[in-house]
């Protein structure tokens, strides 16, 4: 195991330099500076060149790159262009708490809500919770985040005035985004479980555990969602991306001090530092969970050898 952590680790560094060099060039090929953003705009020419000379932007953009690598191996993400005088990891750092909340809110409702339903509708094969479960699978899949956002905020926030609308005021303002990102991981969930449960009920062990009389419910429970929750951590990976793309949207209909939001706040004013850094924030994030679904998935599943590269034997 240790050998394959070390081979995914190593992966993880060349993954991101590809990242960190395709975002940043692509970053200098865009029309505009962070000097366009409306605060600062009253700066005269004089002082915008003294902040370009200052943050190194007058320098061959290969130079800028080759300085850029040097100093995140460092750890320095660089200084935030918008948030003048600010370190990007400080900035980067204080927006995790709230994204975090949310995401882990909406994969407990998706994964409770989803397991259940992909069960229940295997089940029940051909009856009404399984043309509901995959109704409820399709709508999740095709209903993008932010309309189910705003649809939650109109009836449940404005018109029934049950839950915040917007703000980040207390735990119940995370309730609203946490249960609009969760559409999605249940629908998947759902739909995943569903599929492998039915596969399961058809294997011979299960149809002669039917045979010999046992109890329906502990053959269910012991054997065919034991065996088939097993490939539901495979799209842990899906889920988590699903997540961090719809927090874009959601955090800024709901108006969420989170990195989804700040993201979007740095593309609008050109803060380049801050794209860089979120970018390899989000890379990172989503390439060590990868990891760690596949260590899980060794772990719950013996027959998975990490050493061959994750590959049954």
């Amino acid at each position: 195991m240790f050998k394959y952590i070390c081979k995914r680790i190593v992966y993880l560094l060349i993954t991101l330099l590809i990242i960190v060099t395709t975002t940043f060039f692509l970053m200098k090929k865009l029309p505009g500076t962070p000097f366009d953003a409306e605060r600062f705009s009253l700066l005269s020419a004089a002082q915008q060149a003294q902040f370009l000379e200052k943050y190194g932007l007058n320098d061959p953009v290969i130079v800028q790159y080759g300085k850029y690598i040097g100093n995140v191996f460092r750890g320095d993400f660089g200084t935030s262009f918008f948030y003048t005088g600010q370190p990007v990891s400080g900035v980067i750092l204080g927006r995790i708490g709230p994204s975090a909340l949310i995401g882990l809110q909406a994969i407990l409702i998706g994964l409770s809500i989803g397991l259940i339903l992909g069960i229940i509708a295997a089940w029940r094969h051909n009856s009404g919770i399984d043309y509901f479960t995959m109704v409820v699978a399709v709508l999740g899949v095709s209903v993008p985040n932010f309309v189910a956002a705003a649809l939650l905020q109109y009836f449940v926030g404005l018109k029934w005035g049950v839950l915040p609308v917007a703000f980040w005021q207390s735990w119940k303002s995370s309730v609203l985004p946490s249960i609009a990102l969760s559409f999605g991981v249940t629908a998947m969930i759902a739909r995943f479980m569903r599929t492998e449960m039915l596969d399961v009920l058809e294997q011979d062990y299960i149809i002669t555990a039917r045979a010999k009389g046992l109890n329906q419910f502990k053959v269910l429970m012991r054997h065919a969602v034991r065996n088939s929750i097993i490939p539901v951590v495979t799209i842990l990976g899906p889920i988590v991306v699903n997540l961090l793309t719809g927090s874009l949207a959601v955090e800024n209909i709901y108006s969420i001090p989170g990195i989804g939001s700040l993201f979007v706040d740095s593309i609008k004013t050109n803060d380049y530092s801050t794209i860089m850094g979120i970018t390899i924030f989000y890379s990172a994030f989503y390439i060590f969970v990868v990891m760690v679904v596949d260590i899980l998935y060794s772990v719950i599943d013996p027959r998975i050898r990490l050493a061959s590269g994750g590959k049954g034997e």
